[in-house]
């Protein structure tokens, strides 16, 4: 263990400081925090928390957007699921509520986002420094056709009662991500299916919908500007000239994603219209 330790190279951006346990070892629960700067598309520097908690084997990762909403993004990996709460600023003068909170629930597939306990082991290197993301994800539509009841939703997950609390009434999911849920045991009776095109023939769009009372489809669109999405591997040899290869760092990636859900009326999607 101790020539990769020195051989480790300097990494710009997060620092491993401490390496994989050996073989058979036991590997003690971590739970850590930090704080990155990060650019957002407009230029503008926000602060992003990310949180991991290996004993629950799970991530959180948490921005302020440019419009003022506040995004988060848990990923729970012992349940594979991933959840994406916002919390929308309001439009008090048009009768909207302080803030509008979403949450919208798909599958985790692996390698997504690196291990919660790969993550607990991250310390910040030059904290002031504004990071940006080395790989782009392609952007992410997702059709989001079934609601989950808030009540039965930690059957699914433990963290929906916490994350999506403000969000009881507005959490959403995909029928192919249920599908697979079901698969593995989840209760089927949380999920309910959502009115589409299909079913009402008038349902529009809601940026193409006049009526602020009418039912339409909403959508929803945001971005993790930064997160670890890969572990970086080096290399070194030994006196017998054996290479082998260690975790030395990781690789930042940023994606963004857009949801299309049904809403009861456009007065829940205001921020959904042409300009």
């Amino acid at each position: 263990m101790r020539g990769p330790r020195h051989r480790l190279p300097a990494l710009p951006a997060l620092l491993w400081l401490a390496l994989a346990p050996l073989p058979g070892s036991p590997v003690p629960a971590a739970r850590a925090e930090l704080r990155v700067r990060v650019r957002l598309p407009g230029g503008q520097v926000t602060e992003e928390s990310l949180q991991a908690d290996s004993g629950s084997d799970c991530i959180s990762l948490e921005l302020r957007t440019a419009d003022g909403a506040l995004v988060t993004l848990t990923a729970d990996f012992r349940q594979e699921v991933k959840i994406f709460r916002a919390l929308i600023l309001g439009e008090l003068e048009r009768g909207q509520s302080q803030f509008q909170a979403l949450c919208f629930v798909t599958r985790l597939h692996r390698n997504e986002i690196i291990p919660s306990e790969s993550m607990a082991k991250l310390r910040q290197k030059n904290p002031r420094t504004v990071r940006q993301a080395e790989e782009v994800r392609g952007l992410e539509h997702l059709s989001m056709d079934v609601a989950v009841n808030f009540s039965k939703g930690a059957q699914l997950s433990s963290h929906i009662h916490n994350v999506c609390a403000e969000a009881k009434e507005a959490i959403y999911t995909r029928e192919e991500d249920v599908k697979f849920w079901l698969e593995k045991g989840v209760d089927g009776s949380m999920f309910e299916v959502l009115p589409q095109t299909s079913d009402l023939p008038d349902l529009q769009r809601c940026k193409l919908c006049a009526d602020r009372w009418k039912p339409c489809i909403c959508s929803y669109s945001l971005s993790i500007e930064w997160y670890p999405c890969m572990l970086k591997y080096c290399k070194s040899r030994d006196a017998g000239g054996k290479v082998s290869s260690y975790k030395c760092g990781i690789r930042s990636c940023q994606k963004g994603y857009t949801f299309d859900y049904y809403v009861p009326q456009k007065q829940l999607c205001l921020w959904d219209e042409e300009t």
